[in-house]
């Protein structure tokens, strides 16, 4: 009956770590899935980027409601799609999430001018910002 007692221990033991792999499986999966769908629109939205840009570009140098809109609603739909601009102005140099294109004075490791916007889709960076860094 030893023998027995042992068997069925051992094939138990095998059965609950069978039951605890395709589990974490699962989760796994599910969590690659998640991930798949909230990032999905990353390539368009990275397509889309250049055109935000020019339109706040035009902003500086033409005046109108039209274009005042059209660049609200625009974000709207970005920010709704998980899009969110990353503050660099002012802040300490972040290389995680900024690229350093010039240096000047300022104090050190602070971002003193943003070159070009940078954007993070929910939570991931898409496109660093590229910004101007004091030397100190």
């Amino acid at each position: 009956m030893g023998k027995k007692n042992q068997k069925i221990t051992d094939l138990e033991n095998k059965w609950k770590r069978a039951l605890a792999d395709y589990d974490n499986l699962r989760k796994r999966l599910e969590k690659e899935r998640e991930d798949f769908i909230k990032f999905s629109s990353a390539r368009l939205l990275d397509k889309l980027l250049p055109v935000l840009d020019s339109l706040e570009n035009c902003r500086g140098r033409l005046e109108g409601e039209g274009l005042r809109l059209l660049l609200k609603q625009f974000r709207e739909i970005l920010e709704s799609e998980g899009l969110k601009e990353i503050e660099a102005e002012g802040k300490m140099f972040d290389p995680v999430r900024m690229d350093a294109v010039e240096m000047g004075s300022g104090e050190k490791n602070k971002v003193t001018g943003v070159i070009m916007k940078g954007y993070e889709l929910n939570g991931r960076v898409l496109r660093p910002a590229k910004v101007r860094v004091g030397a100190g």
